[in-house]
């Protein structure tokens, strides 16, 4: 997937230099920022990364606005950056409560010309700015981008595009379940609210009209592999819904595990096939970090050091947890090349006692069992051998 990353971001330069214009999140540069230029990087970076169209923006280093915008190879740049080369100059700079803009560094030929790109990456931290000097960018002073234009240095940025930043920051600018997942992050800040005997429902400080509520479903039943290491084997299902005023933003299956002890969302399945047919030959349940069942099941986990905290270290065990989809995906290829070496992964694997349920074949909840555990080497070994590529 990192080839399918640089292809888009081919598609995109390619599109934007074909404009021969600047604009609100893209700006030209024909060579790298020298020595003496330092200031000026970093006053386009912040500017950059306090856009005000919420996304992805491009510093393009190697084509020449004065020369109808041609390429200008950076081939031979002696002031060329990286990506570590960048975030280490960004580190050193004194930014407020130490949240720095997240940039990298994409290279791109275009035949036999090579051009840079900087790429500042969305956040919802901003507004960016300094706490401290660094040459001619100030201390406190908040710039931005306006149509091809950036904040000059020695001032600030008009109060209605601050308050914007801050509105993006604090979820203000984003659709009801965006705003639902970030105030969802900070599950200190919600209330519990009047409920009946079967309903535990809480509402956000801040704006009570978010709502997130559990209710007992008893129409279902059933069991999972990676219930059986729990000291309490039996289930109870839940329904957990959420609200934005009436208005339902997500409805997930929830469940308690080891007799109460723990509640979370159930994962999500996928799988495999490992034959030209295609039903899966294995399956595994996981959560995507950032996904809605992830800050769910996060924000539901109140570790205690105790009961709570061994359920929950007991369920993950079984569960894989992946950075993005794409990782995922790229597992799943993994995994088709690999599978046939499963027997070599056997080795330190702990299987509890498989209590009898009626209706179930316990040798299938054994054998998906012992795959989950298999799941969890391999992708540690997946991620080793791809060098941390999709670590967030």
């Amino acid at each position: 997937m990192i080839g399918g990353i640089y292809l888009m971001h081919k598609y995109d330069i390619k599109k934007l230099i074909s404009l021969k214009q600047e604009g609100n999140y893209w700006d030209f540069k024909r060579e790298w920022y020298s020595r003496d230029k330092k200031a000026d990087l970093l006053h386009d970076i912040i500017c950059m990364a306090n856009n005000l169209v919420n996304r992805d923006a491009y510093i393009i280093i190697g084509v020449d606005e004065e020369n109808d915008y041609s390429f200008s190879s950076v081939k031979s740049d002696p002031n060329r950056k990286n990506t570590q080369k960048l975030v280490d100059f960004l580190r050193e700079k004194h930014f407020a409560d130490g949240v720095r803009p997240i940039v990298s560094v994409k290279n791109i030929s275009f035949g036999e010309n090579q051009i840079d790109v900087i790429v500042i990456h969305n956040s919802n931290t901003t507004p960016f700015y300094l706490t401290d000097h660094y040459q001619s960018v100030r201390a406190y002073n908040i710039y931005t981008r306006v149509m091809d234009s950036n904040t000059p240095k020695n001032k600030s940025a008009d109060l209605s595009q601050i308050e914007t930043l801050w509105k993006k920051r604090f979820g203000l600018l984003s659709p009801p379940l965006e705003r639902m997942m970030l105030y969802l992050k900070r599950s200190d800040l919600w209330d519990y609210s009047p409920d009946d005997c079967c309903t535990e429902k809480k509402y956000y400080r801040f704006s009570p009209e978010f709502t997130i509520e559990n209710n007992i479903d008893e129409s279902k039943s059933g069991y999972q592999y990676y219930l059986f290491n729990q000291t309490d084997i039996h289930p109870r299902w839940y329904d957990i819904n959420l609200y934005y005023y009436q208005t339902m933003l997500a409805s997930l299956e929830g469940l308690s595990l080891d007799g109460g002890r723990y509640f979370t969302p159930s994962p999500r399945t996928d799988g495999v096939s490992l034959t030209q047919y295609h039903h899966w030959d294995i399956a595994f349940k996981y959560f995507i970090k950032d996904s809605v069942e992830y800050i769910v099941h996060e924000f539901y986990y109140h570790p205690d050091g105790d009961d709570e905290t061994i359920a929950h270290d007991r369920f993950m065990e079984c569960i894989l947890v992946f950075d993005t989809n794409a990782e995922k995906e790229e597992f799943k290829e993994y995994l088709k090349q690999n599978w046939k070496n499963k027997e070599n992964y056997n080795d330190n694997i702990w299987l509890p006692y498989f209590e009898k349920v009626n209706g179930y074949n316990m040798d299938v909840i054994k054998e998906e069992y012992l795959n989950s555990q298999i799941f969890q080497k391999m992708l540690i070994e997946f991620r080793n051998n791809k060098g941390g590529s999709f670590r967030g």
